[in-house]
């Protein structure tokens, strides 16, 4: 059995990204006057994308998103703003968890909008999953964010296995669809 190569530890902040923000214009609103979910979810995918690339030194794709929490809207005029780190690192994939705020154009009201948890996977050139580094918490909130993130894994692997059973083993294409 090939043995796995061993990478040194990388810090929470090597990677992270820290207070991006986005300006929200007329065309980023819903017919409610708030900024489309689906938006942010795009802008939070490519901020997310650039942590898990920093942590693993190359290219990552996104393998799951979960717990997306929409906490309050974005209205015209907001400027969001964007943080995304490292949550934890695994043998080839890793968490990254998302906060969003908004500030009021004005600049006098910050609050938070959404947060979540997104799964990447670093591939190598023929798109095989690839080692990362682990992951080495800084602070108290890291580490509080790492021992979550193995929770949530453990919950994902649980629930796919559960799914495995439910379907007898068979690939979900395979399953008759049920979404009507």
């Amino acid at each position: 059995m090939a043995k796995r190569k061993t990478l040194p530890p990388q810090a929470v902040s090597v990677s992270a990204v820290r207070e991006q923000v986005y300006m929200v214009f007329p065309n980023d609103l819903n017919s409610n006057d708030t900024v489309f979910g689906g938006l942010i979810m795009a802008q939070m995918d490519r901020f997310a994308a650039v942590v898990a690339d920093r942590h693993a030194g190359g290219v990552c794709v996104t393998a799951s998103v979960d717990a997306v929490h929409f906490i309050a809207p974005a209205r015209r005029g907001d400027v969001l703003i964007f943080n995304a780190a490292v949550n934890r690192a695994w043998h080839t994939s890793m968490e990254i968890g998302v906060k969003v705020d908004a500030r009021s154009y004005d600049g006098a009201m910050r609050r938070h909008i959404l947060s979540a948890y997104m799964t990447f996977v670093a591939v190598d050139s023929d798109g095989k999953p690839r080692a990362v580094p682990p992951l080495q918490p800084e602070t108290e909130i890291d580490r509080f964010r790492y021992e979550e993130a193995q929770l949530r894994r453990e919950l994902r692997l649980s629930h796919a296995e559960a799914l495995k059973k439910l379907r007898g083993g068979r690939p979900a294409a395979q399953v008759p669809d049920t979404a009507r």
